[in-house]
């Protein structure tokens, strides 16, 4: 199997072009293991794209957050919450690996510096896109605003479906589950939280 034919945006090394070859022959026998012919027609090229999309999926292992919100730190003399709102995201539950979605609201309170507005939801993608858990993630971009920016306070909503639950277990199709993380002035004030929790519609 080769991979010379990237049908997304990521540059690939060679060290990226082996480990995807790799990926993809397991998924070969992955194949073979659950009862299929990885040999029939329509499974073909199955392992390769797998391995791609796998490898798409993942890219967060290969992004450093505080370098994404690094590229745009601009001085900022305001000293009111600013909200980046329902940035959706896609990641999988490190558990069973299956995907869990949706979308993660963001307010950060500035102490003389505020960030471009795109770098929060690449921030986002970048905690993401890797083996994770929804209470994690959230909290990770907590983490990740308040450690990069100079901030008074930062807090993240998240609200998510999750494969595990609906698509095995206990099949559970209108679940979703909501997460809430918070530092600073976000943790003393409720009214802040509460503000927040308003501007988003929660």
């Amino acid at each position: 199997m080769s991979c010379d034919n990237f049908d997304f945006d990521i540059d690939a090394t060679a060290s990226d072009a082996e480990r995807i070859n790799a990926i993809a022959g397991h998924y070969r026998e992955i194949i073979k293991l659950i009862g299929e012919d990885p040999s029939r027609e329509g499974l073909l090229k199955t392992p390769m794209r797998a391995a791609k999309a796998m490898w798409f999926a993942t890219q967060g292992y290969r992004q450093s957050p505080k370098e994404i919100l690094r590229q745009a730190i601009f001085g900022y003399a305001g000293s009111r919450m600013i909200v980046v709102k329902d940035i959706e995201f896609y990641s999988f539950c490190e558990h069973h690996i299956l995907p869990f979605f949706g979308t993660i609201s963001i307010g950060y309170i500035p102490d003389g510096a505020m960030v471009g507005l795109s770098k929060l939801p690449r921030l986002v993608n970048a905690v993401a896109r890797k083996l994770q858990v929804q209470e994690r993630l959230t909290a990770e971009v907590c983490r990740e605003v308040a450690e990069t920016l100079s901030v008074k306070g930062v807090i993240a909503f998240c609200s998510a479906r999750h494969m595990c639950i609906q698509m095995r277990g206990v099949e559970k199709q209108m679940s979703s589950t909501d997460t809430i993380d918070y530092l600073g002035d976000f943790e003393s004030n409720h009214a802040l939280r509460q503000e927040f929790l308003a501007m988003i519609g929660k």
